[in-house]
């Protein structure tokens, strides 16, 4: 089904909506750990060096700036039990690191790009010297918005002169040296250098984020392409062929014009299409995502273009402000064809509109690359068809006429536009919990929606400007058919069916009023039934009927009871990725068998907004702010205690709160993730 979308030219603009960042194994940087001098005597003062080689386009944050803004600092953590024969002077010293003014942070920061060093000064206090431990730290990229906090372990051990003895130091010398040339040769190998399991992810990361661009861009140009139909746009063509023919004396006089007024497109709409991006930032985004208020503004957005679009009324700028930049294309030479481009743009913004913003809007996540790739992929369909006019002026006579079909175009996006205004307000009701929008209303929406699209498509139902219509054309009934087999896919999710292909736009189906599927997950875990009741379980849920706890310290005591390891899900309401993976993996019989029998689960949400009592707030360590709901509380203890801020995040611990198998995060290979259950149920039988 997921194909059938993408293949589709105007249902994928579907796709172009709430996309969300992928939770993604990167690739980190490449460390040399190492003392500073060779020559080492007890008493002496010296330096461990920390270099970081760091991938093109990311950087990662320094250590010497306000820890309260938010990003996580570079730190040094050592293994006291492992550890000894030194002490340390002073702190980690980020040594020449670059700053500069944060808009999303609000504040300086200071961060390395391409290569970073930092240095911690210790004093060697005796003979045998051992420095385990990590660097802990943050890597982030502009390009896609991403931040991902790493661990770098490392181990030196050494040997020491004592001071006493004078004489011994030229023979020691060489075996210190050869001792930390081993170590050091270990360290890069065995702890720096990726293990396989790393390198596939590495691979997979970088071709799923290349591929995402790409992406991205291509239904940006889909979109420019579908934008060219609209009613606003299609009678510009005549207006372009008048505008250039005759202008041109010669046919290289014709194409040097015909390429200004393409470029000027697509440099309009670029430019204008990605300076709210510029401006606002990435915080602006973060804030975009959970949000009521902008959420709501958003549903109430797409409600007025969709009723524009149906024919309630027009939309139209001021014919003054047009006129006049009409009246400058009519002047010639190369502004008249900027101006014409200028008419062009302004003209059929009341069709496009709506379209750009749904650019805008999916490609938010903290990056001006991306936007920027967006509208110029958008802008550069768009500007084609008006250029290639410009130079063959005389294809206008081959070109159907503006008509009634021009309208039903115009329609079937404000079909579009009101479907896809529910996602915004979803998003809203599922942070703030107003039980407005549960994902089989949901679902009913949609089916109402697009079966009277189908319907229109087959002319059985006309809007107020719709032309009389004897007979239907192949690509309407085509496009007909197609939504109606859209319609038969969404009615089986009416009674729970998963729609794993939607999965990351509906609603989580925990909301499911009347779920057949999630009535057999509940037979399925009556073996894990609790003893206790959970709390917040009157307004958080687990899908598919799995019984699991909503906090950390509650669902530990209960694993301890049971005898049964700990799973934790960090995740949240607006998680696309999350909602993902519940439908596509934990949906699975042999994935949703191991979670119900095997585990105590608990789903910690970090974009809970509940406020918990005053007497169960606290100041954080990690960024000294005080935590008083779920959420930031949720996500203090996933940041503190894991070092990880991305959802979803799967965590499986012991009774001692140690690691069983390493964290795993979004991956919907099935197998992949039954391995990762059965390595945990392994490794905690063996402890």
């Amino acid at each position: 089904m997921s194909k059938f979308l993408k293949s589709s030219l105007i249902l994928s603009f579907l796709f172009l909506i709430g996309t969300a960042a992928f939770a993604q194994m990167i690739a980190p940087p490449r460390w040399s750990i190492e003392l500073a001098t060779k020559d080492l005597k007890v008493g002496d003062e010296v330096k461990i060096t920390f270099k970081a080689q760091i991938p093109k386009d990311w950087y990662i944050y320094s250590n010497d700036f306000d820890p309260e803004l938010g990003p996580m600092l570079t730190e040094l953590n050592l293994d006291k039990a492992k550890s000894k024969g030194f002490s340390l002077v002073g702190g980690l010293k980020a040594i020449n690191p670059k700053k500069k003014f944060d808009e999303v942070w609000e504040g300086d920061v200071t961060y390395f790009e391409v290569s970073g060093t930092f240095e911690q000064l210790i004093k060697i206090t005796a003979e045998d010297i051992v420095i385990d431990g990590y660097l802990g730290y943050q890597m982030c990229t502009d390009v896609t918005g991403q931040c991902v906090p790493f661990d770098e372990d490392f181990s030196i051990k050494a040997k020491a002169t004592p001071a006493s003895v004078a004489e011994a130091i030229s023979t020691e010398a060489s075996e210190t040296e050869t001792v930390v040339a081993e170590e050091s040769t270990v360290a890069e190998e065995a702890e720096i250098t990726p293990t396989q399991e790393e390198r596939t992810y590495i691979d997979l990361a970088a071709d799923e984020e290349q591929e995402s661009l790409w992406g991205f861009m291509i239904l940006a140009f889909l979109a420019g392409l579908a934008a060219l139909l609209t009613p606003c746009v299609f009678p510009m063509i005549p207006m372009t062929v008048t505008f250039f023919t005759g202008r041109s004396k010669s046919r290289a006089k014709g194409i040097k014009n015909a390429l200004i007024y393409g470029i000027s497109i697509i440099g309009i709409y670029t430019i204008a299409g990605t300076a709210v991006a510029a401006i606002q930032g990435p915080e602006f985004a973060n804030w975009l995502s959970t949000h009521w208020v902008p959420n709501v503004f958003f549903f109430l957005v797409f409600i007025f273009f969709a009723f524009a679009f149906l024919g309630m009324f027009e939309l139209t700028l001021p014919s003054s402000f047009v006129n006049k930049i009409d009246a400058k294309a009519d002047k010639g030479g190369l502004s008249g064809i900027f101006f014409m481009a200028f008419t062009l743009v302004l003209v059929s913004f009341s069709c496009t509109g709506p379209i750009v913003g749904s650019i805008l809007i999916s490609s938010a996540g903290g990056a001006l690359l991306k936007p920027i790739l967006g509208m110029f992929a958008f802008s550069l369909a768009f500007a084609i068809p008006f250029a290639i006019f410009a130079v063959f002026p005389e294809w206008l006579n081959s070109l159907p006429k503006s008509g009634g079909w021009l309208n039903s175009v115009k329609v079937v996006l404000g079909f579009l536009e009101l479907a896809l205004a529910f996602k915004f307000l979803s998003v809203a009701d599922q942070v703030y919990h107003w039980g407005l929008l549960d994902r089989d209303i949901y679902i009913a929406i949609w089916v109402v929606i697009f079966a009277l699209l189908g319907f229109y498509l087959l002319g059985k139902i006309r809007t107020k400007h719709d032309s009389p219509m004897d007979y239907i054309g192949v690509p309407r009934l085509m496009l007909a058919i197609s939504t109606f087999i859209f319609v038969v896919y969404l009615i089986p999710g009416l009674w729970g069916a998963p729609l794993k292909a939607l999965s990351g736009y509906l609603p989580p189906m925990a909301t499911h009023d009347f779920n057949i599927m999630e009535n057999r997950g509940l037979s399925m875990s009556e073996a894990n039934t609790l003893d206790d009741v959970p709390k917040y379980a009157e307004f958080l849920h687990f899908p598919h009927g799995i019984q699991g706890y909503f906090d950390y310290d509650q669902a530990l005591a209960a694993a301890k009871r049971t005898g049964k390891p700990l799973f934790i899900d960090f995740t949240g309401h607006g998680c696309v990725n999350c909602r993902e993976m519940e439908a596509r993996v934990w949906s699975d019989a042999q994935v949703l068998k191991r979670l119900n029998e095997d585990f105590i689960m608990v789903a910690l949400y970090i974009d809970e907004r509940f406020e918990l009592p005053e007497s169960e707030w606290y100041v954080s360590e990690y960024d000294g702010k005080e935590k008083k709901t779920i959420g930031k509380q949720n996500a203090d203890f996933q940041i503190t205690r894991f070092n990880n801020n991305a959802q979803p995040y799967y965590v499986i611990l012991d009774h001692n709160e140690e690691l069983l198998v390493r964290p795993k995060a979004y991956d919907t290979n099935i197998q992949n993730f039954v391995n990762f259950l059965e390595e945990a149920k392994v490794e905690f039988g063996r402890r």
